[in-house]
């Protein structure tokens, strides 16, 4: 039992004070939250940073994500150790709380929450915008709030539910990935690459010898494509089986989302006529890159293929994060750092939580599909709340584990102080990189943050003062 919470007569390890109306119901498999963790991601997320990355990194794609993997397994090393130690459904808030204390906990929490909400919003967006492609007479902005709203129900039904249609919607991406793969494997073999077979992962020579610092720089870019992984923790008090499940889910989650980027961005580098130089001398050309590349090699069925898969993917990743952002407003309701009404569950299911999760994410999206430029807006902030989060919870670890000796055995200096330092240092140094905007609004939400914390403590101050 961690430390912060007591265990409910169902097992459910919970915050202070919860009774069986503020418990979560076990109910999900292994299976269940590496369907969750895929959703979120998505595994054709490189579709749409294809182009960015090419020009970004001089042709070296495919070796962009070979690094960004290695680099957010850091992440997910540290969240595979607190996971074991603190099975709740706040993720990084209780990790922080139970490693650095309640401030940083809320701290950590609320900037998890802007990644939360806007990550959802962004995919909703793609969505509307796929749709209003196919079907323009309908505005995409009514598009993205069907979306919303499909999936918010699919969500207010319940967790299993919600992960059988996932794992449908799943199958089906995968489905069209493995059609790529086998095309795109066809097409070279009969007609033979664009580039040289060894370009995706030492670059195309177009801008020059190899640049180290130019992948380095495109890593800063692709490990958004695996934001939403760590939502695998959240539900952390729905599983059955145990933590060390959602350890091994994280783990694995990663993993494959690692090796499906690779493949499919190697293959198309490989189908791609239009070189490295050119997509960065013409920057217009790189959201499109993907699927142009597509479009020359194969046809237009596969890219009409690879769109509605998106299209339809992109909602069903927003209704994993849409569940993330719901267990997350829960747990810090439960905590009372939040109104404790987010806190009530209806037969399970944080459906308060779920709701307000909703309505806000809602109108991020729809105000942006109203706006021409309100994609810009919302991916240009999406990452610097998660990459706060992550750094706190690498400090989490060494908090729990070394400072505070919560583990109760020995501490190993690799696995509670060398990888949580060299993650935090990961995430750090992206933040740094992130764009000016993103730095702004996430230095102004660690504002808002500091002072809702500010006044809870002098709240608990007085009514301590006040022998309540």
């Amino acid at each position: 039992m961690s430390q912060n919470g007591q265990t409910g007569h169902n097992g459910t390890t919970a915050g202070p004070g919860a009774g069986a109306e503020h418990q979560l119901r076990r109910s999900l498999g292994f299976r269940d939250l590496v369907v969750y963790g895929l959703l979120f991601i998505a595994p054709m997320a490189p579709v749409g940073v294809f182009g960015t990355l090419d020009a970004k990194s001089h042709g070296a794609v495919a070796l962009v994500y070979v690094v960004a993997t290695i680099a957010m397994a850091f992440t997910a090393f540290s969240y595979a150790q607190m996971v074991r130690v603190v099975p709740q459904a706040g993720s990084v808030f209780a990790y922080a709380r139970a490693g650095l204390g309640n401030g940083a906990g809320f701290i950590a929490g609320w900037m998890a929450m802007l990644d939360y909400v806007l990550i959802p919003a962004v995919a909703y967006l793609f969505s509307g915008i796929a749709m209003e492609a196919l079907v323009p007479e309908v505005s995409r902005w009514v598009w993205t709030a069907i979306a919303v709203v499909v999936t918010t129900l699919l969500n207010l039904w319940g967790v299993r539910t919600a992960a059988r249609v996932g794992f449908l919607v799943l199958a089906m991406e995968i489905v069209v990935l493995v059609v790529f793969v086998v095309t795109a494997i066809v097409v070279l073999a009969q007609d033979g690459a664009e580039r040289d077979w060894l370009s995706p992962l030492s670059g195309d020579g177009t801008q020059g010898a190899f640049a180290l610092s130019a992948v380095v720089g495109a890593v800063s870019v692709a490990v958004l494509s695996y934001l939403g992984f760590d939502a695998i923790a959240t539900f952390a008090e729905e599983v059955t089986g145990g933590s060390a499940k959602v350890a091994r889910a994280l783990l694995f989650c990663l993993a494959l989302a690692g090796v499906l980027f690779v493949a499919q961005t190697y293959l198309v580098a490989l189908l791609e006529p239009v070189s490295s130089a050119q997509l960065a001398a013409e920057p217009e050309r790189q959201g499109s890159a993907f699927y142009d590349a597509v479009d020359a090699s194969v046809g237009t069925w596969l890219h009409d293929l690879v769109a509605v898969s998106k299209a339809i993917g992109a909602a069903f990743a927003a209704l994993a994060g849409q569940a993330a952002a719901g267990r997350l407003l829960f747990a810090m309701g439960r905590d009372r750092r939040l109104p404790g009404v987010l806190s009530r569950t209806d037969s399970g299911v944080p459906r308060v939580a779920l709701l307000v999760s909703a309505v806000i994410t809602m109108a991020a999206a729809v105000w942006a599909a109203r706006r021409d430029d309100g994609l810009d807006h919302l991916v240009s902030v999406v990452d610097v709340g998660a990459l706060t989060a992550f750094t706190l919870l690498h400090a989490s670890v060494v908090g729990w584990f070394v400072i505070r000796r919560g583990g109760g055995g020995a501490v190993s200096w690799w696995r509670h102080l060398l990888v949580p330092v060299l993650g935090a240092a990961i995430t750090i140094a992206v933040i740094v990189e992130a764009s000016g905007t993103a730095q702004v609004v996430g230095a102004i939400w660690l504002a808002v943050g500091l002072v809702m914390l500010a006044v809870q403590w002098r709240g608990r101050r007085d009514a301590e003062a006040a022998g309540v």
